[in-house]
């Protein structure tokens, strides 16, 4: 299509992942964009573009066809924060579905690697089991799940936000054995008597399974269109995982 709309890298990993342009992902488009345009969408690989210019002619790929939800002016003239689809995707690179609002209470949907990790922690109905970097949820979900929501999820994140995250996506799937807690996990054992509450920290030998999903620079997600990280930023995860082990 002749109307090209820009997107940030990680905005067109998303999108060949599955999903639809969001409007904060969105940095150039034509013109005269209106809504119901129908629009080529091609993802900026090296962050080149300006926000709000109208066309690029840098390195970009082209990542499917959509029509546009949003006109121009709204995307790039509102003073407010910008929310929602800006283009649907109808006829994307890769034929990824989107599962954007189906089936809320009984579909999280997650990629691949993340499902087999529950899978492979094989969690009993009636178990305990700590999920020590549980945001936002996603594996700490389906391990209730595995178990039939009998037995208990301890979730840890040191992030309040992250915890409501959980606990919100916890309701949304009416699973009752998730309880989490913000606390680092670091400092999730210990031997001291005078700590030992209901929440953490915890006596050792505390819970019957273990999962630590330690935060990471996340370089193994595919498909991916850039990383951005600096060899600095990528070694700085390795304390903290050692610690965490």
């Amino acid at each position: 299509l002749s109307s090209e709309v820009l997107v940030g890298a990680q905005c067109g990993s998303a999108v060949l992942r599955g999903a639809h342009v969001f409007a904060p992902g969105i940095i150039a488009c034509p013109k005269y964009m209106k809504v119901g345009d129908k629009v080529s969408v091609f993802s900026d690989l090296e962050g080149r573009c300006t926000r709000g210019a109208t066309c690029f002619q840098g390195n970009k790929v082209f990542v499917g066809n959509g029509v546009a939800e949003m006109d121009r002016s709204h995307i790039f003239s509102s003073d407010k924060p910008l929310r929602g689809v800006g283009v649907r995707m109808v006829d994307p690179l890769y034929q990824s579905p989107s599962f954007d609002g189906v089936l809320p209470s009984l579909v999280f949907l997650q990629n691949l690697p993340s499902v087999v990790v529950g899978h492979v922690l094989g969690p009993r109905p009636g178990e305990r089991i700590l999920d020590m970097c549980a945001a936002p949820g996603g594996k700490t979900c389906h391990i209730a799940a595995l178990m039939r929501d009998q037995g208990e999820v301890v979730a840890l994140d040191r992030i309040q936000n992250k915890i409501e995250r959980i606990r919100q996506n916890a309701q949304m799937l009416h699973l009752q054995s998730i309880k989490a807690f913000c606390f680092n996990s670091i400092h999730a054992v210990s031997d001291d008597p005078s700590q030992q509450t209901e929440g953490p920290p915890f006596p050792p030998e505390s819970f019957d399974r273990v999962l630590l999903d330690a935060p990471c620079s996340g370089l193994g997600q595919r498909p991916t269109m850039a990383c951005s990280w600096s060899l600095k930023e990528i070694c700085s995860y390795q304390p903290l995982q050692r610690k965490l082990f």
